[in-house]
């Protein structure tokens, strides 16, 4: 459908079909004559494809309040003038040659309320519809290649089986039996009144593609889906005027072929199109119908008539009917007749009228959201779920849609101006509607025996009877015929009259004659006694074989009645099993809706997760540039102090060494005043006015005094270090120390034998071991490191697991220890000769040196060893 409106861009084309074969849905529409009262026509057909709607007075379509007329297109619009007999020939004659070809199909009318839905689709007298004519079109078609009734059987679980002769004979003969005993009268007598003379006699079809070697026979179930419950139209239920029972509602369920069908749904076979409508018409009396504002006979509910026609092939003889069920064909049309749209505001419903309007809308509404998905998907390349199952009309035709069949709509309009706004949601449903396709169904095979095998052995017998009526068998004639026919085909007798008495040729002529008539009786009446014989002995038989099928058909009831009685319990053990089954179908329908809410957040948060992870990359990448320029400037800045430090450590040296230098100096120069002090009467020379040599490493070293009234020890006393023991007990340890702790680079550091040393704990290492310590590190208040060990046991839990209860906690701290230098005063002194000096030096060159121990400040746990180096002073 495409829809032109004044002002816009036309709609771009549609999409080309795909390598596999689809056709659109096919979409008519039917336009319904104004009504005596209606003045007012908002629809007026342009062509044969296309309708205009004009906006009634008072109604505005767009913000500056003007009118706009608005053009839709369709396959064909049928309009007012219109009779039932082109409509049917338009949309419902293909989808009958389909059927009886093999291929499935659906047809459903859509509309408002009062729009003419059930009369397109039922008609009246004289002027039947789509249904009337799709039966009649159908009988009309295989009516001679019908089957005998009961030849094919339900399996109820939508497919059909094949039963012999006798089994059909014996099914019959139970039905037939159980049926009320009634005067026979005509089919035309059967009919209802109401439905009575649907069809003319020079209206109706004969449909194409009939199989001649087949056999058809047609099933026909009707429901209504009320309120988005299943139930059966044609159920029998036993009436009680006191406590009537409520029907009981259907479930869908899915066959052998994935097709969707309504379980516990009666088929009744028929074998005319009057039967069939009657049929119809007794589920039709029983369909929800109210009076409302709109409509004296609405529609409360979705009828849906379901016509299967089975086939099958006849054996190479084309005498009976093959006896495998893979060659039985099943094809169904499905007519479906949809509630109308409305909205309660003009209906003026209440109570219950409101409730069923409600669900009528609701399952409307999902039929629209599935064939917006469907589009969409179509259209746009999309992959979004199709909620059938919200809906009991959208999930029993989910197959349709799929690809099981062709599927046809018939939009019916009312031209009144008061339903102007339920017609354009109509239409734009409809637009959307014709752009869905639908893959083609694939042709079924048939089966490979040769054409013409019902005629070549109907022409076999024809054959055969004549030819046994030129040699005087008995072909269709009865005993008597076959008697006198053989007494004439006796040899005649010769004349007999006598005209002298001494003629001897006559009379011996006669005799001879007579006796041959005589054997030749002789031999017809042996040849009756033995037919006669033989047929005593067929009617003994048959009489046998009667004694034995009433026997067998005894046994064959008993057995039914055990089937019955376990029919009932398995329809008991059904019932509950189809309450589980919704009450499963409502958990599914929760779970889906839940799925595709977390789906969505799937998608939102990957969606997340990847503009993060981009930001991440962008991110390392940033501070990897950022470590490569900083280890640039370490290494540039760690280059030039090293220079600074090598060259500030030449200064510091040349210093010392000059001091060092100008130290000797004075050491000598107090060695020679030392020297000239002593007793003996020659005075030194006074020392020469050049400048001092510098000493070597040997002058440079101090002499050795003789006598020392306290002489000062040359060795450092050596002070015993504390050391603890190594371990408290054979326990084991698991020495955690994270990847993240840095090396003090200091001589004293915590040793734990017996460990198992691991940077991750794990439940292995935890179960070897009974003891457990932690090494955190942080950094402390006045700058320095402090290194804390967490200590605790290893305890093994109930559940074969391990737990670790911390009992001690050590904290380890560097501190850097000074020790100040020691000053001696030197006394002074007098010369023993009298002399004064400037100074009496009372040591000689004194050499210091710095002791530093360090010792932790915190008791140690077993297992651990302190080790330090100690500095002393030298003499």
């Amino acid at each position: 459908m495409i829809r032109q409106a004044k002002g816009k861009t036309p709609r771009r084309p549609p999409k080309k079909p795909s390598s596999n074969q689809k056709d659109p849905v096919g979409v008519y529409c039917r336009v319904r004559p104004l009504g005596v009262e209606d003045n007012e026509c908002c629809i007026e057909v342009i062509s044969s494809s296309t309708i205009q709607l004009h906006a009634p007075e008072g109604f505005k379509t767009n913000r500056n309040g003007e009118y706009k007329e608005m053009q839709y297109s369709f396959k064909k619009v049928f309009g007012v003038s219109v009779s039932q007999i082109e409509l049917f020939e338009h949309v419902a004659k293909p989808l009958v040659d389909d059927l009886i070809r093999g291929k499935n199909g659906l047809l459903f009318t859509y509309g408002v309320t009062g729009s003419g839905k059930t009369f397109t689709m039922t008609g009246s007298p004289g002027q039947g519809g789509l249904l009337p004519r799709s039966l009649d079109m159908i009988f009309k078609s295989i009516g001679p290649y019908q089957a005998k009734r009961y030849v094919f059987k339900t399996d109820d679980k939508n497919g059909l089986e094949i039963q012999n002769e006798v089994d059909a004979l014996l099914e019959r003969q139970r039905r037939e039996n159980n049926l009320p005993v009634s005067k026979p009268t005509s089919s035309r007598q059967k009919l209802d009144p109401e439905i009575a003379d649907m069809i003319k006699p020079e209206e109706a079809f004969e449909g194409d593609g009939v199989d001649e070697d087949s056999s058809y026979s047609v099933f026909v179930s009707y429901i209504e889906i009320y309120n988005n419950y299943i139930y059966d139209l044609l159920e029998e239920t036993q009436e009680d005027a006191i406590k009537p029972k409520p029907p009981q509602s259907k479930i869908l369920r899915e066959d052998q072929t994935h097709n969707m069908y309504v379980a516990g749904c009666m088929e009744v076979e028929v074998k005319s199109a009057e039967e069939a409508f009657q049929v119809f018409w007794r589920g039709q009396k029983k369909r929800k119908v109210a009076n409302t504002c709109l409509n004296r006979e609405s529609s409360r509910s979705h009828s849906v008539l379901i016509i299967k026609l089975a086939q099958a092939p006849l054996d190479a003889d084309g005498d009976n009917i093959l006896q495998d069920k893979n060659q039985v064909t099943v094809s169904q049309l499905c007519l479906v007749d949809l509630a109308g749209s409305e909205r309660t505001g003009r209906t003026g419903a209440e109570g219950t009228r409101i409730r069923e309007a409600g669900n009528i809308n609701q399952s409307l509404l999902n039929l629209r959201t599935c064939i917006e998905i469907l589009r969409e998907n179509q259209m746009c390349g999309t992959n979004r779920m199709v909620p059938y199952r919200d809906s009991k009309v959208t999930h029993l035709f989910k197959n349709y849609f799929d690809g099981e069949g062709k599927v046809r709509m018939v939009v019916c309009v009312n031209p009144k101006a008061d339903d102007y706004e339920e017609t354009l949601l109509v239409m734009r449903f409809a637009e959307m509607t014709q752009e869905v396709e639908v893959a083609r169904p694939v042709d079924r095979p048939i089966c490979g025996f040769t054409p013409g095998r019902r005629h070549r052995n109907q022409a076999f017998k024809e054959e055969l009877s004549r030819k046994l009526e030129e040699r005087g068998g008995p072909s269709d004639r009865d005993l008597p015929t076959v008697l006198s026919h053989m007494v004439h085909s006796l040899p005649p007798l010769p004349s007999c009259e006598l005209t002298d008495p001494h003629d001897d040729i006559t009379l011996p002529r006669l005799i001879e004659a007579l006796q041959n008539r005589y054997r030749i009786r002789q031999m017809m009446i042996d040849e009756y006694n033995q037919a006669a014989n033989r047929m005593k002995s067929m009617l003994q038989e048959l009489d046998n074989s009667i004694i034995s099928k009433d026997n067998f058909i005894h046994e064959q009831n008993g057995k039914l009645t055990e089937k019955d009685k376990a029919i009932q319990l398995n329809k008991a053990e059904i019932e509950r099993l189809e309450k589980k089954t919704k009450m499963q179908e409502h958990k599914i329908d929760i779970l889906q809706k839940t799925t595709k809410i977390y789906e969505d957040d799937k998608r939102s948060l990957q969606h997340e997760l990847g503009t993060r992870e981009q930001r991440l990359q962008r991110e390392q990448s940033e501070k990897r540039r950022m470590e490569q320029r900083m280890h640039g400037v370490v290494t540039d800045t760690q280059h030039k102090w090293e220079k600074e430090c090598d060259r500030r450590v030449n200064a510091m040296q040349l210093e010392m060494q000059n001091k060092l230098w100008v130290k000797d100096e004075k050491l000598k120069q107090l060695k020679a005043i030392v020297t000239e002090s002593k007793p003996s009467g020659r005075p030194d020379p006074p020392p020469r006015q050049t400048q001092p040599k510098r000493p070597s490493r040997e002058e440079r070293l101090p002499a050795k005094r003789s006598a020392s009234p306290s002489p000062i020890p040359t060795t450092t006393p050596v002070r015993p270090l504390h050391r603890r023991s190594r371990s408290a007990g054979g326990e084991k340890w698991v020495d955690h120390k994270p990847s993240s702790s840095l090396d003090l680079g200091t001589m004293l550091q915590p040793v734990i034998p017996n460990s198992i040393q691991v940077s991750t704990p794990s439940e292995k290492a935890l179960s070897k071991c009974d003891r457990y310590v932690l090494t955190h590190q942080q950094v402390a208040s006045d700058g320095e490191i402090e290194t804390k060990l967490i200590k605790g046991e290893v305890i093994k839990t109930r559940g074969g697991g391990q737990s670790v209860q911390f009992t001690d906690i050590e904290t380890l701290k560097q501190q850097l220890t000074t020790v100040p230098g020691r000053k001696r005063k030197s006394s002074e002194g007098k010369p023993a000769n009298g002399a004064s000096t400037d100074g009496a030096w009372t040591d000689t060159e004194t050499r210091c040196s710095v002791a530093m121990e360090m010792r932790a400040g915190s008791k140690m746990g077993p297992g651990y060893e302190h080790h330090g180096i100690t500095k002393r002073r030298k003499p």
